[in-house]
């Protein structure tokens, strides 16, 4: 049985094809459009799916898209009935666009889908679960567990903006749902936006500038405790209650009320552009701290109401990887899975096996590892790649031996070069996992700095992740499981740290960013801690190859490891993507299947090149 995942026109659009409960093909239609975030129907995402099974669209069993949009409809009349007068504007904006297009989702899906195949034949089984129901579908059936709670916690669905759910065999039961227009993912995106970063993408920005905030400073326990008497009251059991007079999102076309917020908390709303400061970190580290009071009081009643062992997370707040950390440490579950694509793209993967198993019925069998590789998307043929590079006058090295590409490839970390690094088939989800990577050496002190700005041209606070062997992880940081997609922060063990100045705590942003605070201060953040990536053989042969090189000749075993993009710009996909942006950044490498490419000896970009250009964000 095959049936076809989709989700679209929020953001993240993406497609994921399941065959007999397996996930065969999953990607984001960014990754084909270069349009990051792209919400579009995600046309190029199914063709590609269909072409990786050698299937057309009347072969399947069933289409599903990831939400309801009749409910989605419901909620946001309700809302601007609610909230009236207030909200004409954007009411007045959204509403052509529901009457004619999102309303009757069913025929516009099935008019793009008879777009990409003329012979499709739209009578065939198109379902719409619920959008919660999707993501806590692509946490639990993928998951390594029989049984297990669920906790999806996002910006909005239709309604729910939180769930707690029990997923047994092929069953997923909703047992708690907190509802629109009280959401902790709008709550954090908020802060987001007042602090100058974009909604939807920047969320990742502010976790990453909340370590450089001072935790023991009277600003920021103060901006806690403001937050928790003005902004919302949090209950026991995680739900919040929001006030709504200080927000904007439910019928405004800003996060919060400007004038109310930058009252509330004696700051001005920050600009893009606008310099950091101590202010803008502490609140960053509050609205984090908040966030993580409430995830923990959240999964704790999640146990208390599951009593299962096991836990699954999804949604958008499910890549607050500095949370799920704390969530391990509690103790409170023996295992914890988390979705690599927790946002809505993985909806798409959750879509098809709700399907799978709930409407069909399907008897389920639990993976036994739950490190399997999410290399789900584009790959490309030793050919495919030569007469890529064939069109262009490109120098490059091909190696016969994968592991003399490996050697070299490591000697070349070790000397201080930043490599590309393009492997097999693209990567599922916001992460790049060793597929499409840049990385770098780990103990290299000016890393940091010369990787966010002239590599990969974004703001020099932020951090970096280890890409460690699996077997060495625990050598290395407080870590207690697996974290083979990058979605755990945890400590690096104190025998690695350096001492820090007794004036730490009040130096500025760039002078605590340029402090040695470890061994490895490429991948070491202002607190101590990484995010980490651990490396499997299994499911990540090449990469772990690589990584297992540089430890043999350095006896570190692993690899600073970002994905390989620059700021605004999707992951590349193809391998003309990456010699462009190779050529475009301070990238001394290029790894790209077999064949190397070093930048002193590249020609001048070819035409066609030099007319293409990164956008910033």
């Amino acid at each position: 049985m095959t049936i076809l995942g989709i989700s679209a026109y929020y953001h993240d659009a993406a497609a994921a094809l399941v065959q007999d409960g397996k996930i065969i093909a999953a990607v984001q239609e960014e990754r084909f459009t270069r349009k990051k975030h792209d919400a579009s129907f995600p046309s190029n995402s199914v063709k590609f799916c269909l072409d990786h099974a050698k299937l057309k669209l009347n072969d399947l069993d069933a289409i599903v898209f990831y939400d309801k949009p009749w409910l989605k409809f419901e909620r946001l009349l309700e809302t601007y009935y609610a909230f009236a007068p207030k909200g004409f504007l954007s009411f007045f904006k959204a509403m052509p666009v529901w009457m004619k297009e999102k309303i009757f989702l069913k025929k516009m899906v099935k008019d793009e889908l008879k777009k990409i195949d003329p012979d499709f034949n739209t009578k065939i089984n198109l379902q719409f679960p619920e959008h919660h129901l999707s993501h806590a579908a692509s946490a639990f059936y993928p998951s390594p567990f029989g049984d297990a709670a669920i906790v999806t916690i996002d910006g909005v669905g239709e309604w729910a903006t939180t769930t707690i759910c029990k997923g047994s065999g092929n069953k997923i039961e909703i047992l708690k749902q907190l509802n629109f227009p009280h959401s902790v993912g709008l709550l954090y995106s908020a802060f987001t936006y007042f602090l100058g970063f974009k909604v939807n993408s920047g969320e990742y920005k502010l976790m990453g500038l909340a370590p450089y905030g001072n935790a023991d400073s009277n600003q920021t326990t103060e901006f806690i405790s403001t937050i928790k008497s003005k902004l919302l009251t949090i209950y026991n059991d995680g739900s919040v209650l929001l006030n709504m007079d200080y927000f904007n999102y439910p019928v405004g076309l800003t996060m919060v009320k400007d004038e109310q917020f930058e009252n509330l908390f004696d700051l001005k709303k920050r600009k893009a552009a606008d310099e950091l400061t101590e202010a803008h970190c502490n609140l960053a580290l509050a609205i984090q701290i908040v966030t993580e009071e409430i995830v923990l009081k959240m999964v704790t009643h999640a146990k208390q109401l599951t009593g299962s062992e096991n836990l699954c997370l999804a949604g958008g707040v499910a890549l607050n990887c500095v949370a799920n950390g704390k969530i391990e440490n509690t103790g409170l579950f023996k295992k914890v899975f988390i979705q690599p694509a927790a946002g809505d793209a993985g909806g798409a993967i959750g879509a098809a096996l709700a399907s799978y198993y709930i409407y069909f019925e399907k008897s389920r069998t639990a993976n036994k590892v739950g490190t399997e590789s999410y290399a789900l998307g584009q790959g490309f043929t030793k050919d495919e790649v030569e007469a890529s590079i064939n069109k262009f006058k490109i120098v490059f090295e091909n190696f016969k031996s994968f592991d003399q590409l490996c050697s070299t490839t490591a000697s070349l970390i070790n000397d201080g070069k930043v490599v590309g690094w393009f492997q097999g088939r693209s990567e599922f989800g916001p992460r790049a996992l060793g597929n499409r990577s840049i990385l770098a050496d780990p103990r290299n002190k000016d890393m940091q700095l010369q990787l966010n700005l002239k590599i990969k041209f974004r703001e020099s606070f932020r951090p970096f992740a280890p890409a460690v062997l699996a077997e060495y992880a625990a050598d290395y940081f407080e870590l207690k499981s697996a974290s083979p997609y990058m979605l755990l922060v945890q400590p690096l063990k104190k025998e690695y740290r350096n001492v820090l100045p007794e004036n730490y705590q009040s130096l500025d942003l760039k002078e605590k960013l340029n402090t040695v605070r470890s061994l490895f201060p490429a991948i070491t953040h202002v607190d101590y801690s990484a995010r980490i990536q651990t490396v499997h053989a299994a499911s990540s042969p090449e990469f772990y190859q690589l990584i297992d090189s540089f430890r043999k000749l350095t006896g570190c075993p692993m690899l600073v490891n970002t994905s390989f993009n620059v700021k605004g710009e999707p992951i590349v996909n193809t391998p003309e993507e990456a010699y462009l942006c190779f050529m475009n950044t301070g990238m001394d490498v290029l790894v790209l299947n077999n064949y190397l490419f070093y930048k002193e000896k590249q020609p001048a970009l070819a035409d066609k090149w030099k007319q293409q250009k990164f956008e910033d964000d």
